[in-house]
């Protein structure tokens, strides 16, 4: 007889003593225990994809686990990643969770942080899912086209505040909101954020070429007001990311703030490396303008309004509920005048930057605990227009460019600018909070 094909076998159905076997096994597991520290490590990753700094993303994680009972939490977060291990008696959990969206969300940072620090003792594990549950649910509070909006009436109030006239306001205003809505879209799509900024930055910087070319073929008067176009991409500066890596290296944390701040980078550089090619193809001029002369109480006033509508902009592009954002603007319309006022006195930029984060950080100490909201919230908005978003993008076009002298004069002023922002918030820190005073 021919061969026969082998016929599959069917496994054999367990055994009674396999069924009891596994019982037993499954009695010997600390399965509350394992519901406890997923509710744990699930908090910590939604405060991570929020944006905050690891340091608030470890104290809420303790707040849950200490409201669960749990003898001890441990956890090592970075930017992406977060490994915790949650302690009860004699027996531990160890679990490892990746967070690949990396982004800014105020709103849901705010209800978060209400929910860790209104944990009580006693609290169940599926109390805390289903709040999670709904947190997670919310959706954005403004559409793209609000959101573009925010981004050029900031981007809009940096144009002035780095010497730009109505012309260089309104182009980089047309142009900031057309990048921003191009890069909202696409990464929504969960498209690589690097490519992203630099198509983002591309748009902006070519919609305020052709604005600015169009107004002068309309006008005849030849002027191309090219020196206003490095504002259009200062909406792609990763504030959050710069400051939140700054706090995290100020408590010691270095594998979060070095993995911050290189993210940060890397971002700038994306961007930069667009404005370069523009101005490569088109032979646009980055130079910083002289400021126009103005009597000083008209100046004040102007400065006084861009930056309450700079840092207005920023609060409620990362998504900011209204009164947290006007509390950022309260704070950074006060600070930003008196660094630019000390800076016209003569004082260096850096010891003007640093005066006024301190500022930031006192004057945040104060007004985040009366609005309720994380402290985070009002303090990075407010001191996010006063990154030297501008002096980086110069430093890289003067790089490319072969124009060493400007390249080293404004990559140092950035570096050090960058430096004293971190040093006056955490110094307005250690000064109002005793975790930051003192090492536990």
């Amino acid at each position: 007889m021919p061969d026969q094909p082998d016929q599959p076998h069917e496994p054999a159905a367990p055994t009674s003593a396999a069924r009891a076997h596994h019982r037993d096994e499954d009695a010997l597991e600390p399965v509350e225990l394992i519901r406890q520290s997923g509710a744990v490590l699930r908090i910590g990753k939604a405060m991570l994809a929020s944006g905050t700094g690891s340091y608030r993303v470890k104290t809420a994680m303790q707040q849950v686990a200490r409201a669960f009972g749990l003898d001890r939490h441990e956890a090592h977060v970075t930017l992406t990643e977060i490994t915790a291990t949650s302690h009860r008696g004699a027996i531990f959990r160890t679990e490892v969770a990746e967070v690949r969206a990396v982004g800014v969300n105020a709103h849901r940072l705010g209800e978060l942080t209400n929910l860790a620090n209104g944990v009580r003792p006693g609290v169940t594990v599926d109390e805390v899912n289903r709040e999670l549950d709904r947190i997670e649910a919310i959706g954005p509070l403004y559409p793209a086209l609000a959101n573009a909006l925010f981004a050029a009436v900031a981007c809009g109030a940096f144009a002035y505040l780095n010497n730009g006239g109505p012309v260089e306001v309104v182009g980089v205003f047309l142009a900031a909101g057309l990048g921003q809505l191009v890069r909202r879209t696409m990464l929504h799509r969960r498209l690589n954020q690097f490519g992203v900024t630099m198509v983002a930055a591309a748009v902006a910087c070519f919609a305020y070429l052709g604005f600015v070319l169009a107004l002068d073929v309309a006008s005849g008067s030849g002027s191309t007001h090219e020196a206003g176009f490095i504002s259009a991409v200062l909406f792609l500066v990763p504030g959050f990311a710069l400051v939140t890596g700054a706090l995290d290296l100020a408590k010691l944390d270095f594998s979060a703030g070095v993995a911050r701040i290189t993210y940060a980078m890397l971002i700038l550089l994306s961007a930069a490396i667009s404005v370069w090619g523009v101005t490569w193809m088109t032979g646009l001029d980055t130079a910083p303008t002289p400021a126009a002369a103005a009597p000083f109480w008209v100046e004040l006033a102007l400065r006084t309004l861009a930056s309450a509508l700079g840092v207005l902009g920023f609060a409620l592009l990362f998504n900011s509920p209204l009164r947290m954002a006007l509390g950022a603007t309260a704070i950074g319309a006060v600070a930003n005048v008196l660094r630019l006022e000390l800076a016209d006195l003569g004082v260096a930029m850096q010891a003007a930057t640093m005066l006024a984060t301190l500022v930031v950080g006192l004057l945040a100490a104060w007004v985040a605990p009366a609005l309720k909201i994380p402290r985070i919230t009002v303090s990075v908005p407010a001191v996010v227009i006063m990154v030297p978003g501008a002096a980086v993008y110069r430093a890289v076009v003067g790089l490319n460019n072969g124009d060493v002298d400007a390249a080293v004069t404004s990559g140092v002023q950035a570096v050090f600018v960058v430096v004293s922002i971190a040093i006056g918030l955490a110094v307005g820190r250690v000064l109002t909070d005793r975790a930051w005073a003192f090492e536990r």
